[in-house]
């Protein structure tokens, strides 16, 4: 975070979501906590661009990384809190894109 460098709140907002996987990534964690290799496969980014992106958003505290002490162990990732309010303040721009993109190029 880089509080001095915004220039407004759209701005800051855009540097927690910017890049083509976070908002894929916080879509599907709304539905349900995820594994790993299933919100991989969900999202279709490589490991290492996937965990790059997570590893991002946990700094950020949207996301929260739970690893289970099994055999073998595994990870799993949900929202937090913040995670949720920022996903509500999404839909707004996801109905836009839904009305003004998608339905045009439907029609179109």
């Amino acid at each position: 975070m880089r509080p001095g460098a915004y220039h407004c709140g759209i701005d800051a907002a855009m540097d927690v979501i910017g890049g083509k996987w976070k908002v894929l990534i916080l879509w599907a964690l709304e539905e349900r906590p995820h594994r790993f290799g299933e919100l991989r496969r969900e999202v279709g980014a490589t490991e290492k661009v996937l965990a790059a992106q997570l590893r991002e958003l946990e700094d950020d505290g949207i996301v929260h990384r739970r690893v289970f002490d099994e055999v073998p162990p595994h990870v799993e990732y949900s929202l937090t809190e913040r995670g949720v309010s920022l996903n509500e303040a999404l839909a707004p721009l996801g109905e836009w894109g839904r009305r003004n993109v998608l339905a045009v190029k439907a029609a179109g």
